[in-house]
């Protein structure tokens, strides 16, 4: 009787519980909406905030530096999708980076140039980009259904030394090792965003238009991202990514959602490889190797496995850190004098996934919900 009561009063007094304990969800619909707490949406709105008046504040540089942060983040967010959240290991990402890149630079190139060029606007190179990654990361998905762990990790490998070949071969769409080609040009409805020049009368920097154009992709990959990690797909993902087996057996089909984790990873790296060679405005055959890969990997495991944010704060980490190595590096006396500031980078990248796979697999993410969990239960923190 006094359960029945209670169960009875339980939604009327729910906004009161969710105000005092904001992880306390009564409903389905709360504990899966997109931003499922107050300080999530504060959170949100203020940072959106201060990207779009960052630029009062930013050189050209930085704004350059920002618009890397935001393109190579949307790649991250791809590897933590069939990493992260559907558990299948790849090291085969710079693949699909390249791919996307050198289908943006055909479809948008120069037609006039020494190589394949059509001079298409971006809203057509820009999606066909993620899709032609996409068609290929769908190849790759027969043998992931196949393999697991270290094996298909061996495999995806095996894909970046293949691709690395067809683009140093490849030369009337690469350019070949050394000279490389210009990337696409970026128009939309006759306007040039890669260049300076007035807009509705205001004088735009190349820096300025690329910052905004990276921002507002990563927003709407971001969201489709948040989107499809707390859909039905998103927990397909979860269950083969936490035991195959049951999952199989409770009727999530194998094949049909690792082959759909590899082709959202891969559009993800497509759009993400186009809009980086759209920023750099140069593309070299040898920017997709391994190391690319691992430096992929070692954003989501920094910043985070299986959340969006930590991908986007381990893409930060990584595209940011080298930017104060080299003004760090040169004035210090011993370690400058050793190492380059990319030596150094490197070997920080592997310190750091050492460090937070053995002390913290959640990662920048898992750290953050640590200190806030403490201060919540604060005096009763165990």
């Amino acid at each position: 009787m006094i359960a029945a009561t209670l169960i009875r009063r339980l939604p009327e007094r729910s906004h009161d519980r969710l105000r005092r304990r904001p992880l306390l969800y009564t409903t389905y619909a709360q504990d899966m909406s997109l931003l499922n707490s107050g300080p999530k949406r504060l959170w949100t709105a203020i940072f959106l905030g201060l990207l779009l008046l960052a630029p009062l504040a930013l050189t050209g540089d930085l704004e350059n530096r920002v618009a890397l942060v935001a393109a190579t983040a949307i790649g991250a967010i791809g590897i933590n999708l069939v990493t992260g959240y559907a558990g299948q290991v790849s090291l085969g990402h710079a693949f699909f980076l390249g791919i996307g890149a050198y289908t943006a630079a055909w479809l948008g190139g120069n037609p006039d140039g020494s190589t394949y060029g059509l001079g298409l606007d971006i809203w057509i190179w820009l999606p066909a980009a993620g899709l032609v990654s996409a068609m290929f990361g769908v190849l790759v998905a027969p043998i992931a259904t196949r393999l697991r762990g270290l094996y298909l990790a061996i495999v995806t490998l095996g894909l970046v030394f293949i691709g690395e070949h067809i683009f140093r071969d490849w030369r009337s769409l690469t350019g070949g090792v050394g000279t490389g080609r210009a990337g696409p040009r970026a128009t939309l409805l006759g306007a040039r965003l890669d260049v300076d020049g007035p807009w509705v009368g205001i004088e735009w920097s190349r820096e300025l238009r690329l910052y905004y154009l990276s921002i507002a992709v990563l927003v709407l990959m971001g969201i489709a991202a948040r989107n499809i990690a707390r859909s039905r797909i998103g927990r397909s993902f979860t269950a083969v990514r936490d035991r195959d087996v049951a999952a199989e057996l409770m009727g999530v089909s194998l094949s049909r959602t690792k082959a759909l984790a590899f082709a959202l990873s891969s559009f993800y790296a497509g759009v993400a490889g186009a809009l980086l060679v759209t920023i750099t405005s140069f593309v070299e055959p040898t920017s997709f190797n391994l190391l690319a890969s691992i430096e992929y990997l070692a954003m989501i495991i920094i910043g985070g496995l299986a959340t969006i944010s930590g991908a986007i704060i381990g893409a930060a980490f990584i595209v940011l850190v080298p930017r104060l190595l080299e003004s760090l590096v040169p004035g210090l006396p011993i370690l400058g004098e050793l190492f380059s500031p990319t030596e150094i980078q490197v070997m920080l990248n592997g310190l750091l996934i050492v460090a937070f796979v053995v002390l913290e697999p959640r990662g920048i993410v898992g750290l953050w919900v640590r200190v806030r969990n403490y201060w919540k239960g604060y005096p009763f923190s165990y």
